[in-house]
């Protein structure tokens, strides 16, 4: 199972999750005992008031326990369900722009100069990423804009958009 974060690497909020799990689960493990074992030698004298405090820490410390794993096991579901969407979309976006490129009769280049504006990068940004003159993409960008029957780089890019949606 692969948990990536943009922000922080792979698995690192991950295993901090899983780290205070463990944690709070050695904790718990070490209160049970303690507990257990001042029972047991109180046994006949009466259990005090301090051990009962303790029983009652180390069952919530328990019960903490289980509700963190529930929630990061829940956590991690949701990571995944959303990156299986996020996978699909992606793909879905892929097959539509290849579509309507198809039916539009884009040339390579005007393919390559729709998907940038699509992207959301400036006629100077095109040019650049294209190493070409920047009227060649405002030419290709006119001739694109024909084709798909809109006049803006907003109205090129809400096609998509209103597709997917």
């Amino acid at each position: 199972m692969q948990i990536k974060t943009e922000r922080f690497g792979p698995n690192r909020e991950l295993i901090i999750a899983i780290a205070i799990v463990v944690l709070q689960a050695v904790a718990a493990i070490f209160f049970l005992v303690d507990s257990v074992e001042d029972i047991m030698l109180q046994l006949g004298a009466g259990i005090g008031f301090s051990v009962i405090l303790e029983c009652l820490v180390a069952l919530a410390l328990v019960a903490g326990v289980v509700m963190g794993a529930r929630h990061t096991r829940r956590l991690i579901a949701e990571v995944q369900r959303r990156e299986g969407a996020l996978a699909v979309a992606r793909g879905a976006l892929a097959d539509v722009l290849e579509l309507r490129f198809s039916e539009w009769r884009l040339s390579a280049g005007e393919a390559e100069v729709a998907l940038f504006a699509i992207k959301g990068c400036s006629v100077a940004e095109i040019a650049q990423l294209r190493n070409t003159a920047t009227g060649t993409v405002r030419s290709q960008l006119s001739q694109i804009y024909a084709k798909a029957g809109v006049t803006s780089q907003s109205m090129l890019t809400s096609l998509f958009i209103d597709e997917l949606l």
